[in-house]
């Protein structure tokens, strides 16, 4: 009876140490120690911010939206040097220390349905433990549909990685659209967004050149270049001016239309 008692015991403490453990504990912060890495993206090229929270991270920056806890949106560079395929060992999910408010708590997620979608992909940070690890504060996630985002968004993920290959450097912008009326998942009531888009820019001392994607939040398998929309059309649905620190030329040359010379898809 005596070694029953304190088997049960310890079955109960195992238990209470798991459940603390999941929820709980996370770590302090992904940040790189030495401070050793680069500039997510040129000023010149980030967005308007419509909440004033912008956060700079070592490999991306992303504004903040608490009403609906994610990012409205995301931007970073994607280099050639940043195309590897080392093999990294995923880290917890965990708060952003940067954000005033921090950002939601991954747990807001468990059960709802929706996967913890990347925003600044990992796959485009296996170069470094730091860049890679970054990518999991969960102001780099918003919540979508499990086959969307294994899915098209993928293909649209990888479609970038081969840009980047042939055509060189490239400047991504991404997001959710996020408006009102949105269905709501998790304690901290996070928005899941119904549509999801995409801007790459091509800016290496040639002819800049803009593609913008505009995407339902659900699995499609049409082609690619089914979802390209200007980027006018994204900043009307945002509020966001995706290209703020360009001239007024520059702007209306790229902004306006749909151009898709000089994309092989």
């Amino acid at each position: 009876m005596k070694k029953r008692t304190i088997y049960l015991v310890l079955v109960a403490l195992c238990a209470l140490g798991f459940w603390l453990f999941e929820n709980f504990y996370t770590p302090a912060t992904y940040s790189n120690p030495d401070g050793t890495g680069e500039d997510p993206v040129s000023m010149d090229f980030l967005p308007s911010s419509t909440t004033g929270e912008v956060v700079h991270h070592e490999y991306f920056s992303l504004s903040y939206n608490e009403p609906f806890e994610q990012a409205e949106w995301v931007a970073y560079e994607l280099k050639k040097s940043h195309l590897t395929y080392d093999n990294r060992k995923r880290p917890y999910f965990i708060e952003d220390p940067k954000l005033r408010t921090k950002s939601a708590d991954w747990r807001n997620y468990r059960g709802s349905g929706y996967d913890r979608g990347h925003l600044c992909p990992a796959g485009d940070r296996r170069f470094s433990e730091y860049a890679y690890n970054e990518t999991f504060y969960t102001s780099n996630i918003s919540p979508q549909n499990k086959d969307f985002n294994a899915g098209v968004w993928n293909r649209l993920e990888q479609q970038v990685r081969r840009w980047c290959k042939k055509y060189g450097d490239l400047v991504v912008i991404t997001g959710g659209v996020l408006e009102d009326g949105l269905w709501e998942i998790g304690e901290e009531d996070v928005d899941v967004p119904r549509n999801f888009y995409k801007i790459v820019l091509q800016n290496n001392g040639r002819e800049p050149k803009v593609l913008a994607f505009l995407m339902p939040a659900e699995e499609s398998q049409e082609p690619l270049q089914n979802f390209l929309v200007s980027v006018d059309e994204i900043e009307a649905m945002t509020g966001i001016d995706f290209f703020v620190h360009q001239s007024e030329d520059w702007q209306n040359k790229l902004e306006k239309g749909v151009v898709m010379e000089g994309w092989k898809f």
